[in-house]
């Protein structure tokens, strides 16, 4: 039986890291996010906002990354596998700071593709600024239009995860799963 791959997604603050780990914390198989980790490479290089002083780099590494975790996902012998983020957010950021990227970028996206995309709103009562999250709230506002968007654009159907707590998200995303699946 092949793997669903699904993505959750969202702007910054939207709930979608507690999620993963509520998930993987109930025995399902998950690929965590790496823009932290690229953000405290960058950060040991002495370069404190890689993505806005050098988007095209970091965006490089990141769609390196996530294919890399794309590829590592055939290997998985769950029958779904949750993702932290898709290749698609890579473009829909990019799109997001008005910054022209490589063909190679969406090329990569329509080739690789996920089942199912889930995205959460942005949420302000949960919503925090730290060292690697800069954005404003109004900016994780806009970010979630723009993934949105990049995913509808390469072909994807959005589930938007309702705001409520992890376990109602969790259940909202395994009923829609199982009703795609059956």
């Amino acid at each position: 039986m092949k793997t669903k791959r699904i993505v959750i997604t969202g702007g910054p603050g939207s709930g979608k890291t507690a999620l993963i780990t509520y998930l993987e914390k109930e025995g399902h198989a998950v690929i965590h996010e790496i823009s932290r980790d690229v953000i405290l490479e960058a950060q040991k290089e002495g370069i404190e906002q890689l993505f806005l002083e050098n988007p095209i780099l970091f965006s490089e590494k990141l769609l390196e990354g996530r294919l890399k975790q794309f590829h590592e996902g055939k290997n998985n012998a769950s029958q779904i596998l949750f993702y932290d983020r898709g290749m698609p957010d890579v473009t829909a950021y990019m799109d997001f700071v008005d910054t022209h990227y490589p063909e190679k970028f969406s090329d990569t996206c329509l080739k690789y593709k996920y089942d199912e995309i889930f995205v959460l709103p942005p949420w302000e009562d949960i919503y925090e600024q730290d060292n690697e999250r800069y954005e404003s709230f109004e900016q994780a506002e806009k970010i979630f239009h723009f993934l949105k968007n990049g995913y509808q654009n390469y072909g994807y159907k959005i589930h938007e995860v309702p705001v409520g707590t992890i376990k109602e998200r969790v259940q909202f995303i395994i009923t829609t799963i199982n009703l795609i699946t059956n």
